[in-house]
């Protein structure tokens, strides 16, 4: 992979961690434009590092978040900050689940599958255009809340389903704080993607060649810098509403991903 494709496909995941056009969805689809032809093991090791990127950059525009959070824990009390880190862990089960118990079919989704990505951005756009007209609220997250958002994680580990729209969509239609659905979706997903990480290193699938050292750097700080502008962008779009202008975007790549597919096919 040269240095302008890492440039490119760092900047695509670290807009679409965060942005509600799913990250995956486009990583396939930027692979596919760009002919990605590197082994998987080395394609695995690239996708870990921007995933990683942009992990970091969730850390640092909820730097406070996490601090006020880890003070709370420390208290070792029943407050509101312990209740809070319960239910990120609620909600990482059904991903938990489907990642240990699921893992090859779901590899199978990967892989070019354009078809299958251009049908799932429709699916998130549908889910976008219905979480903007929900009204605001100054409900929390529950319990429940935050097992019923778990599952819509999980399903977005489908290519194409966003996952931030996802469960941003899913927490606004349960009735929950526009602002606190943003903040709950950023932070859950960190604890997931550090495991993930952790998971492929002890695997001993990753393959590391040191000719792609710089590629790997370019290509994490791309996503960092890229995360960071839109982890901070997006907690403002979902408090004016304004998600349906990411629906209109998903049903115009998702409509050229499936006419791009079959006229591949």
């Amino acid at each position: 992979m040269d240095i302008i494709d890492a440039i490119i496909l760092g900047i695509i995941q670290g807009l679409t961690e965060f942005l509600p056009v799913s990250s995956s969805g486009h990583l396939e689809l930027g692979k596919a434009i760009l002919g990605d032809n590197s082994i998987p093991e080395e394609s695995l090791l690239f996708t870990v590092v921007l995933h990683f990127a942009t992990a970091l950059s969730t850390i640092v525009v909820f730097r406070k978040d996490i601090l006020d959070l880890i003070k709370g824990i420390l208290k070792f009390e029943w407050n509101e900050d312990l209740q809070f880190i319960s239910k990120i862990i609620v909600s990482m089960i059904p991903a938990v689940i489907v990642g240990l118990f699921f893992e090859e079919q779901l590899e199978q989704l990967f892989g070019g599958n354009i078809l299958l990505v251009g049908c799932m951005l429709i699916i998130t756009a549908i889910l976008l255009f219905l979480a903007d007209k929900a009204k605001d609220t100054n409900k929390k997250v529950s319990f429940k809340n935050a097992f019923i958002i778990g599952i819509s994680q999980a399903i977005a580990m489908i290519p194409g389903i966003s996952r931030s729209g996802a469960t941003i969509s899913t927490s606004v239609l349960l009735g929950n704080d526009k602002t606190k659905a943003a903040r709950f979706s950023f932070l859950m997903v960190v604890p997931l993607i550090f495991g993930k990480i952790a998971k492929d290193i002890f695997s001993g699938d990753l393959a590391y060649d040191s000719g792609n050292f710089t590629s790997l750097s370019i290509g994490f700080i791309a996503a960092f810098i890229a995360g960071l502008f839109a982890c901070t962008w997006m907690i403002s779009l979902v408090k004016k509403s304004k998600l349906s202008y990411f629906a209109i975007y998903c049903i115009i790549v998702g409509i050229i991903a499936i006419v791009f597919s079959l006229l591949n096919s």
